[in-house]
């Protein structure tokens, strides 16, 4: 499968991105397409600009950090954000978004959250659990903590969509979601949904089969992506 068998001519403005650099590119977009989403992957500045929103996968945060200057689209990002386009980070995607790093200095900043990195220990204290977030839906929705950074702090205009313990694990303002786990890796769409709604979309009403039909390895048909 190449670009562009996954990028079918869309109306501007609606469709979602997944940054396309290192991480959990393919899955993202397998629960965007099981939604009725239009998704594509970006890492070209021109592919920015037809977007109603973009994921920042989760990954390795210092690599992505790197490839997003390589690239030269960190100020693409910026730009495209103060213009209206919305702002998904899953862990290492939530680190490059926040405003403030704990002991490191910050990459993207949009959103007034303050992230500790590596929070949980190694890959080996990594873990999964269950939430329950009545905004999101009607059922407990699962979550996976891969080497996960914990939000610490949130400022003003930054309200807390979950807390777990002495953390928060998701956060939004009105532009910017921040998850430190991996909905993507669950076969559940309720975070796909609100962001996709978030960005002015319309995924349709939750689905009581979310957490039944899903194939674990329906991602890997975006794997050879060209």
């Amino acid at each position: 499968m190449n670009r562009a068998e996954l990028n079918p001519p869309v109306a501007a403005g609606k469709i979602i991105g997944v940054l396309d650099l290192q991480g959990d590119v393919c899955e993202h977009l397998d629960h965007l397409r099981r939604l009725g989403v239009a998704a594509r992957p970006v890492k070209q500045a021109e592919e920015f600009e037809d977007l109603a929103g973009l994921i920042l996968p989760g990954g390795e945060s210092t690599c992505l950090a790197r490839l997003l200057k390589i690239f030269a689209i960190d100020q693409v990002i910026i730009r495209k954000f103060h213009e209206g386009m919305k702002l998904w980070g899953t862990c290492a995607g939530a680190i490059l978004l926040a405003k403030s790093l704990s002991g490191e200095t910050s990459h993207l900043g949009l959103i007034d959250a303050e992230v500790a990195r590596n929070s949980f220990g190694s890959q080996l204290d990594s873990f999964t659990a269950e939430a329950a977030i009545p905004k999101l839906s009607s059922t407990p929705i699962p979550l996976t903590f891969i080497r996960a950074p914990k939000i610490i702090r949130v400022g003003e205009g930054v309200d807390v969509l979950l807390r777990m313990g002495d953390f928060i694990a998701a956060a939004e303002s009105p532009g910017i979601l921040l998850t430190v786990f991996h909905p993507e890796l669950t076969p559940s769409l309720a975070f796909h949904r609100y962001f996709a709604r978030k960005c002015g979309l319309h995924p349709g009403a939750e689905d009581t089969a979310d957490n039944v039909f899903w194939d674990r390895t329906s991602w890997m048909r975006f794997a050879r992506i060209a």
